[in-house]
């Protein structure tokens, strides 16, 4: 029989899936495979979690590689707290506003040598494993170096980002050759031998492997991270910046490394919620909530007037973020007085019956991974990695299959911006992992990638968890509305019309998207009063929950 694995004409729902032993939730299935094998071998969640995001790398190289950024929250029951780790990668020194005129751009372009910053995923994956890792490190990225080198079939959402990709580079690679910039045009010769070689790509359930990429990982894993940063596998990105014109070299590499950092909260309704501080945007999605508590629900998850003071209070969130999220180390960020209740009350009264307009920029797009993990003992981890928009910047080295990020693309060329481009610092970030907890106690990791969606998808999947008891999987299965940008709201395809035509009543701008995808990809994991995890995963990507 043939089919199409892209077309489902019926709705359809997922079970909540449970666990005693241990849980991967993750947007790939043998990528939460990889991650519960390792539990099964005496490994605990951050191992898990190390694995996972490896197998990652490979299986979904139109999200994220070995070139990207990473965060994490991670609980673990010994300590009983929370720690943040942030391991998004700087502007390399040679980067600068002025070199990047030099080349004839007006802004920082999208894609290309010039939007790389370091990447943070390999120093992420040694940080966390060095705090708190039980099995050797080389044998968490054993089974991503496996599937690079003997392949796997690829799944049916990454087939189709993976199509699309291979438009977006050629023109990248023609737009650098116009230029007259020769080694730049070069330098993108690398993705399409090492992901589309014979000028094609994987179609759904294709045998592929990216074999490159399993040599790096070994070289990876028995470093513990170090050669990537100040070994042969610097040496080589070093080579490589310095023969195309790129900015990043090995100096930049080494002075790098994770951070550890404290997550930020706000009480919502008896509930802490969690995120990483800035240069991320979390902090959209917990001013947003705290904004939202000054409001009653009564009426409902599906009620036009619910959906109106969500999306109102998310805005203005939207509107503070854009003006003070920055890294803290450059920008000062006044975290006491946006997360304040008082500040938050006087915010919500800006909401009235009809649309505000409050201004911020356009947000952009971009693809990323992110996945959960917990394990028998109570260790929970909530993960997150990106390349930033799709493979990133389309600038893959061939004898590594690095592919570097274009995460760059965020800063701004303007002085007087919080996220004015300066060497060394991190720029906006939109990637965030996020977690929950109660009276000190956890109750679990959550995250829904996507963008400048995130943040929305993190506001309305824990209002539909706290404000209405939806379980994990109804959290997530919720139909969601996207913010573009002023006035404009778009729904995903079966967004009910009645809701949509009343909010349009309030001055609200209305459109649908004919797909699904742009509204965020997440998982959810939350450990019950028994031990026992019940964990969901998204019913808009190729999401998998693998359990023991």
């Amino acid at each position: 029989m043939e089919f199409d694995p892209h077309f489902f004409p019926y709705p359809s729902r997922r079970q909540l899936v449970y666990a005693a032993k241990g849980v991967v939730a993750a947007s790939q299935p043998l990528a939460a495979q990889a991650g519960l094998d390792i539990l099964k071998k005496g490994g605990n969640a951050v191992d898990a979690a190390v694995a996972c995001a490896a197998a990652l790398t490979v299986l979904e190289p139109t999200s994220n590689g070995l070139g990207g950024d990473a965060f994490a929250i991670i609980w673990t029951e010994k300590e009983k707290r929370l720690r943040g780790l942030n391991s998004s990668g700087t502007a390399p020194a040679r980067m600068t506003a002025q070199a990047i005129r030099e080349k004839g751009f007006a802004r920082i372009p999208r894609f290309g040598l010039a939007p790389i910053t370091v990447p943070g995923i390999p120093s992420a994956w040694a940080a966390a494993w060095k705090e708190y890792g039980r099995l050797p490190f080389a044998r968490l990225l054993e089974e991503a170096a496996r599937l690079a080198e003997e392949g796997f079939p690829v799944t049916p959402l990454t087939s189709r980002m993976w199509a699309e990709a291979y438009g977006i580079y050629r023109e990248a690679q023609k737009a650098a050759a116009g230029r007259g910039d020769a080694g730049e045009a070069a330098a993108f010769d690398g993705w399409f031998s090492v992901f589309a070689p014979g000028g094609k790509t994987p179609v759904a359930g294709e045998p592929r492997g990216v074999p490159a990429q399993a040599g790096t990982l070994r070289e990876i894993g028995k470093t513990e991270s170090r050669s990537f940063y100040q070994g042969p596998i610097a040496q080589g990105i070093d080579a490589f910046m310095k023969k195309h014109g790129g900015f990043l070299r090995g100096e930049d590499l080494a002075a790098f490394s994770a951070e550890w950092v404290d997550p930020i909260s706000i009480n919502y309704r008896g509930h802490d919620i969690w995120e990483i501080p800035p240069n991320g945007q979390g902090l959209v999605a917990i001013l947003g909530l705290n904004i939202l508590e000054n409001f009653s629900l009564n009426f409902g998850k599906d009620h036009p007037d619910t959906c109106h003071k969500q999306i109102e209070a998310l805005k203005l969130a939207f509107a503070d973020g854009r003006q003070y999220i920055a890294d803290s180390r450059f920008s000062s960020v006044p975290l006491e007085g946006l997360l304040s209740k008082e500040y938050a009350g006087r915010r919500a009264a800006l909401v009235g019956e009809n649309a505000l307009s409050p201004g911020p920029g356009k947000p952009f797009g971009s693809e990323t991974v992110y996945f959960c993990a917990a394990d028998a003992e109570g260790n929970m981890v909530s993960w997150i990695q990106s390349n930033f928009a799709g493979f990133g910047s389309g600038i893959v080295i061939p004898e590594s299959g690095i592919s570097f990020q274009n995460r760059g693309s965020a800063f701004s060329l303007d002085e007087k911006s919080a996220n004015c481009l300066v060497p060394g610092k991190r720029p906006f970030h939109t990637i965030i992992p996020g977690f929950i907890t109660r009276e000190g106690k956890p109750l679990g990791p959550f995250g829904i990638m996507g963008a400048a969606m995130q943040p929305q998808a993190h506001l309305q999947v824990v209002s539909g968890l706290i404000d209405f008891g939806l379980n994990p999987q109804a959290a997530l299965d919720a139909y969601r509305w996207m913010w573009l940008e002023g006035k404009k709201l778009q729904f995903e395809p079966g967004f009910p019309r009645h809701i949509a035509e009343a909010l349009a009543a309030k001055g609200h701008e209305i459109s649908y998207h004919t797909s699904d995808m742009p509204f965020g990809r997440g998982q959810i994991i939350q450990r019950l009063p028994s031990g026992v995890y019940a964990a969901g995963t998204e019913k808009r990507t190729d999401g998998y929950i693998a359990v023991w």
